[in-house]
């Protein structure tokens, strides 16, 4: 998956010189921040003090999310609560804030929020249903500076929306029209990778724009809308009980997981921040949760066409060499590849 992140990692900060452990798991990365750096706890009563003190700030989007669950379902810690939650100052490089929940109907609902130097801003905000479901995985990776914003808003298709029809319509249909409201407003933002697509849906909001108020309140306005929309979706969903299909949701769901943790281009990002092999912990065990518990399948079992000669994985984003320049959908939800759209054309953004 293509992330927010990409175009930026390789030239923000530079490492904070942590400590490098050798296994250890979560402890030991919660225990060499708490040493290095001023920590506490984070709640949502803080987030909701602090997004309070900025006037654009993600920590809204947090706190709305949060609050807008509680109506809909039970929130309760995560067992990842303890080992990652936490707001962690680093002084004039960075300001983590990370939390972690579940529910009748999650598996995790967890957020990500960096905070650093110089209006930068990171949001890496998902939740994944429980495996007895086949809904969409809402995510939102949002990358902010003082001058541009990069954007990835989606409800991520548990199942393939371009070939199985009847997924596509059963999560999707009714939602095109609002995906087209914001493709208008927020309008493809240039290249993507035909592996990436994959997971993705037809009402992606895949995008680039300047910094601004204007601009901020409608992808403020856009996550509002879409998270609601997948509430809507988990409030109606029924338990599966087939056997077979939930095993299927089970490996969609590693399988998913397994591409973000090995793909996922904000690993860069953290690795400037934290260093490679704290990155690594939180990538794997905190962001994309699963990969270890879900299944036993590794990348190359998913993806073979990653594999080189000498057995490694491939650090290629694409093997297949094809990107989409232009949105691949049109407003009926129906795949047409990279043809120009008019919708594409249609922004009140200022680039």
């Amino acid at each position: 998956m293509e992330s927010c992140f990409s175009s930026w990692s390789a030239t923000l900060i530079p490492p904070l010189n942590l400590p490098l452990t050798r296994g250890g798991g979560s402890a030991k990365f919660i225990a060499i921040l708490h040493r290095k750096r001023r920590f506490k706890p984070c709640n949502i009563r803080s987030i909701s003090h602090k997004a309070s003190a900025a006037a654009f700030t993600y920590r809204n989007f947090v706190h709305y999310a949060l609050e807008e669950t509680k109506l809909h379902t039970h929130l309760s810690p995560s067992p990842l609560q303890e080992k990652f939650s936490s707001n962690l100052d680093m002084g004039e490089k960075a300001n983590f804030e990370m939390l972690s929940f579940e529910a009748p109907k999650i598996r995790l609902l967890r957020s990500l929020y960096i905070e650093g130097s110089d209006g930068m801003q990171v949001l890496d905000f998902a939740v994944f249903p429980r495996i007895e479901y086949d809904l969409p995985i809402f995510c939102a990776n949002f990358f902010t500076t003082a001058k541009m914003n990069i954007i990835v808003l989606d409800l991520n298709p548990l199942h393939d929306v371009i070939n199985q029809i009847d997924y596509k319509e059963k999560y999707y249909k009714h939602l095109f029209p609002l995906g087209l409201k914001y493709s208008q407003l927020l309008p493809w933002g240039g290249k993507l990778t035909s592996e990436s697509l994959r997971f993705f849906s037809p009402i992606v909001l895949w995008t680039k724009f300047s910094s601004g108020p204007h601009n901020h309140s409608i992808l403020y306005s856009a996550f509002k809308d879409y998270f609601k929309a997948w509430l809507n979706l988990i409030d109606t969903a029924v338990e599966d009980t087939d056997a077979s299909q939930i095993i299927c949701n089970r490996e969609a769901q590693h399988r998913y997981l397994t591409w973000r943790a090995e793909k996922d281009p904000g690993h860069g990002l953290l690795k400037r921040l934290i260093g490679e092999t704290l990155a690594k912990e939180l990538t794997m065990n905190f962001l994309f949760n699963g990969t270890g518990e879900l299944g036993s399948k590794s990348f190359l079992d998913y993806f073979p066409e990653y594999k080189r000669e000498d057995g490694g994985i491939n650090e290629k984003r694409s093997m297949v060499g094809k990107s989409f320049e232009n949105r691949p959908w049109d407003a009926e939800g129906n795949f047409i590849g990279d043809t120009p759209q008019h919708n594409s054309s249609l922004s009140n953004l200022d680039h």
